[in-house]
């Protein structure tokens, strides 16, 4: 969506789609050798949000879309070999959970490249869930950087100025691209994108083969949903993922559902449920992949008054969810 919100990115939120407490339900980490989330990686600063972390009645709501009781998700939702949504607490899918995977280097900051759409860009709130992220992270003494060629709105001043010293640390730097969809940004990753955005060229550059980050962050499919395949997005969503880990195998790539999108809700619950079968598949391949439920951390009252991105205090749930699943990868 064009800033102003159009239609950016945004996840579902079907009729009595208010998520349930427990955003931060993290899935299948990555398996093959040191494979896995390590244990207790799906704790971040306060948990998932609301009291306990675990969904709410249903979870993902809409048709044959809330989580069953013992938090397999609905038709289609449920992980591969091994691996089930728990309503609230991590799944380690078929990973034994074990602490050797470690995508960050022993010193100096974790690269971490925000890949999506408007809401990665952050319409409604300048840095969107990145500052807030880099908040927690620094708050904890976590250090990482963003990477990526796109510049493109900035925390303002009084923004930065809660971060104290860390400010002089904070880059804004990211792939978030108002409108697009997952075709768009497999382009910025294949190569294959002629476009310009945000006076960003982006012939010939492959983002994150340019960058090697440690870890990817990936929120996408809200544009696809009123596209003219909304059906074929969890295929285009592992093809993006497919091609993202054949560039950096040995980066941590989490990949949520997206969040609340009253306009699309039905089409985004039917999404929503296919994305955790996604991403266990390739888990179970040995893939350092990792899900997390961002659709379960906001409510309709997260969102702006254009119904489509996060108001403030949706980026900061965002935040919490990335933060709960990355926080045990962090030095």
């Amino acid at each position: 969506m064009g800033t102003g919100g159009s239609t950016g990115v945004g996840g579902n939120s079907a009729t009595g789609g208010s998520r349930g407490t427990g955003g931060t339900t993290v899935v299948a980490g990555s398996s093959g050798t040191g494979g896995g989330p390590r244990t207790g990686g799906s704790t971040g600063t306060g948990g998932s949000t609301g009291s306990g972390g675990s969904t709410g009645t249903g979870g993902l709501t809409g048709t044959g879309g809330s989580t069953g009781t013992g938090g397999s998700t609905g038709s289609g939702g449920s992980s591969g070999t091994g691996g089930g949504i728990k309503d609230g607490g991590p799944d380690l899918g078929s990973d034994t959970g074990s602490t050797s995977f470690d995508p960050c280097a022993a010193t100096g900051a974790c690269k971490v490249l925000a890949l999506g759409d408007s809401i990665t860009w952050g319409i409604n709130y300048g840095g969107g869930y990145r500052i807030k992220l880099f908040t927690h992270t620094t708050t904890d003494q976590k250090i990482i950087t963003y990477v990526g060629y796109d510049t493109g709105n900035p925390p303002d001043s009084t923004a930065l100025a809660k971060l104290g010293s860390a400010s002089a640390q904070w880059v804004n730097k990211h792939e978030g691209h108002s409108g697009w969809t997952i075709q768009q940004d497999d382009d910025i990753v294949t190569g294959k994108s002629t476009t310009t955005n945000d006076g960003v060229n982006y012939t010939g550059k492959k983002v994150v083969a340019d960058f090697s980050p440690n870890i990817v962050l990936l929120h996408i499919g809200t544009n696809d949903m009123y596209g003219s395949d909304p059906g074929g997005a969890p295929t285009r969503l592992g093809t993006l993922i497919d091609h993202i880990v054949a560039d950096a195998p040995n980066a941590l790539l989490v990949v949520s559902s997206i969040i609340p999108l009253p306009m699309d809700a039905s089409q985004v619950t039917t999404y929503n449920k296919a994305v955790p079968g996604v991403v266990q598949q390739r888990a179970s391949a040995g893939k350092h992949v990792l899900y997390v439920d961002m659709f379960s951390a906001l409510t309709t009252s997260d969102l702006g008054s254009d119904q489509v991105h996060p108001n403030e205090g949706g980026y900061e749930k965002m935040a919490v969810v990335w933060y709960t699943g990355i926080k045990s990868y962090l030095h």
